[in-house]
């Protein structure tokens, strides 16, 4: 994993992930094999900010059905960072 950009995904976009922007939390999905410390050295050299804690979860995908045809989301892996008091991410922010 080379930039901060392979490791982090995308923002997790729900009601659920907004509320924690209060605590200074956010909520990102992650490339499946990446650690705690590449996850906090991504968020901090793409967000400008100091990373507090990491907490990774592994979120396997739901079976869907259309018709008699069934299949299945895929797993992926999320990672909820807190940042130091006093920061936010800017870029995220504006997205509520």
């Amino acid at each position: 994993m080379k930039t901060p950009y392979d490791v982090i995904l995308e923002p997790v976009l729900s009601e659920k992930a907004y509320q924690g922007y209060a605590e200074g939390k956010y909520t990102f999905w992650v490339h499946p094999k990446a650690t705690k410390t590449e996850i906090k050295n991504a968020v901090e050299a793409a967000f400008k900010v100091n990373v507090v804690k990491v907490n990774v979860m592994n979120v396997r995908g739901k079976k869907k059905r259309l018709g008699r045809f069934e299949g299945k989301r895929p797993d992926r892996k999320k990672a909820i960072v807190t940042v130091a008091k006093g920061q936010k991410i800017e870029a995220l922010e504006g997205l509520i």
